[in-house]
């Protein structure tokens, strides 16, 4: 895993598109209209977009942010210490390799080792949410936006003993 950067648009918007022909495929929205809008977020300045490349090649990509959004948690969950991710892709082409999972516990290490006590994310989908539950997360609240209902997904910072030998099977 390491920051994303301008070098990274095309390949980032690649991979979106890719993962955007398998949701398709399946009958599931996907992020192909906003998948260059997407992209563009590499080059964020405050480095909150990763991406995870093995041998150059980008197979996935996510964004940590410090904060977590105000809406949907209570004020005890806002006043602990937490990252949240979103917008998590991976190239289909790796799914057996389970990327996704290697961000997530990525993320979940990280955080631990910057002392925060969550990571935290949002869904659209129920798919999405027993996905996550592999992950480790768990559902804590189901918020009912303006068109969606998201659902809040949580899981303790901890350090990952073995994630180097997840990033070696990749």
């Amino acid at each position: 895993m390491r920051p994303a950067t301008a070098a990274d648009i095309p390949a980032v918007e690649n991979l979106i598109l890719a993962r955007s022909t398998w949701l398709e495929d399946r009958g599931l929205p996907s992020w192909r209209e906003n998948a260059a809008e997407l992209a563009l977020q590499a080059e964020n300045p405050d480095g909150d977009v990763w991406v995870l490349a093995e041998d150059g090649k980008v197979i996935g990509c996510t964004t940590v942010q410090e904060h977590t959004p105000p809406w949907g948690w209570t004020e005890d969950e806002l006043s602990e210490s937490a990252h949240y991710l979103y917008t998590s892709v991976t190239d289909p082409a790796y799914r057996e390799k389970k990327p996704g999972t290697v961000m997530a516990l990525w993320a979940v290490d990280r955080a631990a080792q910057q002392e925060k006590q969550w990571v935290r994310r949002g869904c659209l989908f129920p798919g999405l949410v027993r996905y996550n539950e592999t992950q480790g997360f768990e559902l804590l609240h189901e918020v009912q936006r303006t068109h969606n209902k998201v659902y809040l997904m949580g899981r303790r910072a901890e350090w990952i003993t073995d994630l180097e030998e997840r990033f070696a099977a990749l």
